[in-house]
């Protein structure tokens, strides 16, 4: 194991060697200093929030909240990343099913498909709203207390080059994430509900929903046409909600996982703080895919077909697929040699940057991005998953 002495600040235009070999083949040829020294993270950021962050305090910005650990810096820096990826899927699904205001500005709506939505829960649309808020003051903040600290926010704007829907409603920009071709994983929900199996513990899990899992599925419309079959339309809308959970499951686990690895009280506050309002959202969601109609569907575009099950009937059915069991189920925690027990999970911190990102490119919604941005965010996530408690 090699050892180096580490610095006593964290420089505003790099991230230091941590000094440990990467696991992943992919990622060892990387030179971290080298790539983040020139990588696209320096530099003010130029995000949605960027106004925000104009506005911090130059006394604050002067002040600062203490020493960053090099560790705490890669944390925060990866989670800005990982927070501005979010708000740019929750911005497309807000232009054409949420509320557009000056909360969340952007777009003017498809009302046919927010009354697909809507057949979800009536509240949906402030529901897409406010999680776009959210989302949005979460990239804002942590890249301002990474400011305030003397680090280096984060930004993705270089890479915002995706196609908008065409859909009527839908802001004709340059986006970092693509809604039009997902693949969504829907183990959340066996996994939520299992008694006795934990991921933590190396189980596996059925899907709710296998058809989701094969091909490549819309979850806002690509264009007008999208809007003439109601039962398309209807199967675009089941896939978007259970994409909304497939998003926020891995931040209800991801800040837990990493939160075990940072040194700074204050550091390990923001993550406790902001994971909380991601475990909310996830349980949100949970609830909200439940109450999506059955319908079986083929794509006219793609040919792809989709069935959205009635989960609570045979072949389906039992406690592991029971729409209205939302709240964690008792498993197993730490040892199978415990008493079960209601948790997040997982909640291991090995590797949860990594398996987060994994997240994101499973779903599809990077299709079309570039090599260097791959790279970037790859990046991000190693140094984020090397964080040592307690080391400088």
């Amino acid at each position: 194991m090699k050892t180096k002495t580490p610095p006593d600040h964290i420089p505003s235009n790099s991230i230091q060697d941590s000094g440990q070999d990467v696991p992943h083949a992919a990622m060892k040829d990387l030179n971290r200093r080298s790539f983040l020294r020139n990588s696209l993270v320096a530099g003010a950021a130029v995000t949605a929030g960027a106004v925000m962050l104009e506005s911090i305090p130059s006394a604050l910005a002067q002040e600062g909240h203490g020493h960053l650990t090099r560790g705490d810096a890669a944390i925060l820096r990866w989670l800005a990343a990982a927070e501005i990826i979010e708000t740019d899927l929750w911005q497309q699904y807000n232009e054409l099913g949420g509320i557009q205001d000056a909360e969340v500005p952007g777009g003017s709506g498809s009302q046919s498909y927010a009354n697909a939505i809507k057949q979800l829960d009536g509240d949906m649309d402030q529901y897409i709203h406010d999680n776009t808020e959210d989302e949005l003051s979460h990239e804002t903040f942590i890249n301002a207390y990474l400011t305030s600290n003397g680090a280096s926010p984060v930004s993705l704007d270089q890479f915002r080059t995706l196609p908008s829907s065409k859909a009527t409603g839908a802001q004709q920009i340059g986006r970092l994430t693509n809604l039009t071709q997902l693949t969504v994983d829907t183990t959340w929900w066996t996994r939520y509900r299992s008694r006795t199996a934990n991921p933590d513990l190396g189980d596996t899990f059925p899907p709710a929903i296998p058809s989701l899992a094969v091909g490549q599925h819309p979850g806002i419309p690509r264009t007008d046409s999208d809007l003439t079959d109601p039962n398309f339309l209807q199967a675009i809308a089941n896939t978007a909600g259970f994409h909304f959970a497939n998003i926020e499951v891995g931040g209800a686990s991801m800040y837990p996982g990493l939160a075990q690895r940072v040194t700074s009280v204050e550091v390990l506050r923001i993550l406790l703080s902001i994971g909380g309002t991601e475990i909310t959202h996830f349980q949100t969601w949970h609830d909200k895919a439940g109450n999506a109609p059955p319908l079986t569907a083929m794509d006219p575009v793609t040919g792809v077909k989709v069935t959205f099950p009635d989960l609570n009937s045979p072949p389906f059915g039992g406690e592991d697929f029971q729409t209205n069991l939302i709240m964690p189920e008792l498993t197993a925690f730490l040892s199978r040699k415990l008493p079960a027990c209601s948790i997040i999970r997982p909640t291991s911190t090995r590797d949860a940057a990594k398996l987060a990102l994994q997240g994101f490119m499973s779903m599809g919604v990077f299709i079309g991005q570039s090599p260097a941005f791959f790279e970037l965010v790859n990046r991000l996530a190693v140094e984020a998953d090397d964080a040592k408690r307690g080391t400088s």
